[in-house]
């Protein structure tokens, strides 16, 4: 914020969720994220894949665990609202769904109005909050009053826990204190850059977002393994993200490995 208030959207710095925007192609970015982007399609051509093959995995998620009864769901590192959104996807199973959208970053703030419009018999919110504080994210009140912590939760980190790097922050940790808090019956959904399908692109993609200023980091399927640890995880386990229970619709046997460049999951708390 800016000492009148008014949310600075550093639009003359290329922004990961904008640039993420772009790739979904979305309408909110501007010549520094298209810039950035076009380096970073340079480095990895199949990013623009990689990011639709990554949300269609979402909307599967989402889809899967409200017919299973999930009725709440927490999103963080929301991104930029590009329809259909969490809420959309959920409430379309289940109407009286709850969903909280969480994101440090202002340009995602000032967007939020759209990821507010819920089916009338549920409801959304959205909070600012940062994943590498997780207390300070689970004590906001727009995440307090929205969702019951006595009954199930449903927590997706999608596309974000690449942007937590080792050098300064501990990934595991932070996802450990947030599952603590979950209770029993609750899920978590990851989607993560691996370094197994095309170690030298995904090199050249962590280069071209740290040059935009966003550090990165891709981890092996064993790593993004142990963000799972303690937790059941769900048939069919830890996949590429075109192989978590594909939609026969989406036409996903033509997509290989380094284009879908995650692996996915989805465990349940005993």
């Amino acid at each position: 914020m800016s000492d009148n208030g008014a949310v600075d959207l550093e639009l003359d710095r290329a922004h990961s969720a904008r640039m993420y925007d772009y790739y979904l192609g979305g309408t909110t970015n501007f010549p520094a994220d298209r810039e950035a982007a076009a380096r970073a399609i340079s480095a990895f051509p199949s990013i623009l894949s990689t990011a639709r093959i990554n949300r269609r995995f979402m909307h599967r998620s989402v889809r899967f665990l409200a017919r299973r009864g999930m009725r709440q769901f927490l999103d963080i590192g929301t991104g930029i609202p590009t329809s259909p959104n969490v809420h959309e996807v959920a409430q379309r199973e289940v109407p009286e769904a709850h969903v909280v959208y969480t994101d440090n970053d202002p340009i995602v703030l000032a967007h939020a109005r759209a990821l507010l419009h819920s089916h009338p018999a549920g409801r959304t919110a959205y909070a600012e909050a940062d994943v590498t504080d997780p207390e300070a994210l689970l004590a906001a009140e727009e995440i307090r009053t929205t969702l019951d912590f006595t009954r199930p939760i449903a927590l997706s980190l999608n596309a974000l826990l690449h942007f937590v790097t080792d050098d300064e922050h501990d990934a595991h940790d932070i996802v450990e204190r947030l599952k603590s808090a979950l209770p029993s019956g609750s899920t978590l959904a990851i989607a993560h850059v691996t370094t197994e399908f095309d170690p030298e692109g995904i090199a050249r993609l962590t280069t071209a977002y740290r040059a935009a200023g966003t550090p990165g980091q891709a981890r092996t399927r064993a790593e993004i393994a142990r963000f799972f640890a303690g937790w059941q995880l769900l048939d069919p386990g830890i996949t590429p993200s075109h192989e978590w229970r594909p939609d026969p619709a989406e036409q996903s046997g033509n997509v290989t490995n380094k284009e879908a460049a995650c692996y996915v999951g989805v465990a349940r708390k005993p």
